[in-house]
């Protein structure tokens, strides 16, 4: 039967409500690291029997792989009783051998990732990810990528396609026409959500590592702002790509890089402070960014059903307010952050 569906929260103004936990659908689009069609689905079973019924995928996830694996299943689920995202802003182009060249497999999907944030590419590209999900609507779009941690020098292109190219004007229609219900952004900088707000009133944004318990610059500039205006943000990411995870070992990931030893210094304290409540980093890094209500939902990423059960069971434990006290008093948590309430799940 599972368990009781995880506590929704809304988002935005737009009638939309998502569990406080959902599934990010990267890892399922990794064909190195993914589990097999079998057990994604197992997988994304023991997702819904957790209650979790918001669910996050993007063409880049694989190049479609995500996308088919995430709409295989849940075209077998009553539409109304889940919420689904998906990206735009990359069409992929036939190439057989991109995948494999990438991947070093040849069960890779054969298609190349290519960047258009034009009001045509915006268009082609939503309709694309219909058709590799199966399903007849998505209901959250996110443009995907845009800002300059992804594209460097060529921000000011992409941004130009996504600005007078008429890429916003088609997220626009695509809303007023009903066929989605939010749109905003997926991105992993904070700045050009400020930028896309100045353009158009978005509802929500998938923001991925800028609000962890390694990073919390934008509980002074960007979240404010959000709860001023009614805007939901989707917490991607909560592990800083992997060093609130494994801790700070050797070759330690933090931010899609190696962490450097500031980071890495950062981290061991937090570790020694959790260490003293007898609490786990991934614990308390899991738990963390929900205490602000700003943060609509946690999408962690899950490649085996172990993984879930694990941050389910971390989510599930309470959490000694003197913890967060703890790590405010020396300097490793903003000050003015708010400590969740745990535990998360009940």
């Amino acid at each position: 039967m599972g368990r009781p569906l995880i506590e929704t929260r809304p988002v935005g103004k737009t009638g939309l409500h998502i569990s406080r936990i959902g599934f990010g659908g990267a890892p399922l689009g990794d064909i190195v690291k993914a589990p097999s069609a079998a057990e994604a689905e197992k997988l994304l079973d023991a997702a819904w029997d957790a209650g979790i019924r918001y669910f996050d995928t993007a063409p880049f996830y694989g190049s479609g792989l995500s996308e088919r694996r995430i709409g295989d299943y849940l075209r077998g689920k009553p539409r109304d009783e889940f919420v689904l995202s998906s990206k735009v802003g990359r069409l992929l182009l036939p190439d057989a051998g991109y995948g494999v060249e990438k991947t070093g497999s040849p069960a890779a999907m054969p298609f190349r990732p290519h960047y258009d944030y034009s009001y045509d590419g915006i268009m082609r590209s939503f309709e694309h990810s219909l058709q590799r999900l199966g399903l007849d609507r998505i209901d959250i779009l996110l443009i995907h990528d845009i800002g300059r941690f992804s594209h460097r020098e060529d921000h000011e292109l992409t941004w130009q396609q996504v600005t007078a190219g008429g890429g916003i004007r088609a997220m626009e229609q695509l809303k007023a026409e009903g066929v989605v219900k939010a749109i905003g952004a997926g991105v992993n900088e904070y700045p050009v959500i400020n930028a896309l707000l100045d353009e158009a009133p978005f509802d929500v944004f998938l923001l991925a590592n800028r609000y962890t318990l390694l990073d919390q610059e934008v509980i002074d500039t960007l979240l404010p702002r959000c709860e001023r205006e009614g805007v939901a943000i989707i917490d991607g990411a909560p592990l800083n790509s992997g060093i609130l995870l494994t801790g700070a070992v050797p070759g330690a990931i933090f931010d899609y890089a190696p962490a450097r030893e500031p980071i890495l210094e950062k981290t061991r304290r937090i570790e020694a402070v959790c260490a003293r409540h007898g609490v786990s980093l991934l614990r308390a890094a899991l738990n963390f960014p929900l205490g602000h209500q700003a943060i609509t939902s946690l999408i962690p990423g899950f490649a085996r059903v172990s993984d879930l059960e694990q941050n389910l069971v971390h989510l599930s434990s309470a959490i000694p307010p003197a913890l967060w006290e703890d790590l405010r008093a020396e300097g490793l948590i903003h000050k003015h952050a708010p400590a969740p309430v745990t535990p998360t799940l009940g």
